[in-house]
């Protein structure tokens, strides 16, 4: 009878190592996220590296799930430290949404950053990340009825934005 030979599988769970690596290979779209979410270059250092650090710190995860561990734990920083709430019922909009504070950003980018943070939040969730309604509003401690409100102002926000910006006003 021949002596089983055990071969070592690799490890079902992400390791940190795993993590360094994800968060060094993607460390412009993490930023990215980061920043789109907090709205502020130092917010969202402090963001980025909270989430490195959380996601090595943290439960463990397989490792097919590391990538998009990693994504959510940049989101639930960036939701601690901004904290962003649903609008009120009278909240005024800024005139320009922000938008002269942002005026170094790509268009794009501005745009986004120019919405109130609850709305800019929820677009970036579900639009840009497809989060699902219901794991958003987990995640921002709302209501899925504050989600979808919030898309459709974010829409409506981003669209008069690029009217104004097309017909040059």
């Amino acid at each position: 009878m021949a002596a089983a030979t055990h071969i070592a599988s690799p490890a079902p769970y992400a390791s940190s190592d795993d993590f360094g690596r994800i968060f060094s290979e993607e460390m412009d779209d993490l930023y990215q996220l980061s920043l789109l979410l907090t709205g502020d270059h130092e917010k969202a250092e402090q963001c980025f590296v909270s989430g490195l650090e959380d996601s090595v710190n943290g439960n463990r995860v397989f490792k097919e799930w590391a990538r998009s561990w990693a994504r959510r734990a940049v989101i639930q920083c960036a939701v601690r430290v901004v904290n962003p709430r649903p609008m009120e019922d009278g909240d005024p909009l800024t005139s320009n949404g922000g938008r002269d504070r942002w005026a170094n950003e790509r268009e794009e980018t501005a745009a986004i950053l120019g919405l109130r943070p609850f709305e800019r939040f929820v677009f970036v969730m579900t639009v840009l990340e497809r989060y699902s309604d219901q794991d958003c509003s987990v995640l921002l401690g709302c209501s899925k009825r504050d989600v979808v409100t919030a898309r459709i102002r974010a829409y409506q926000q981003l669209e008069t934005r690029s009217t104004v910006t097309l017909s040059g006003r």
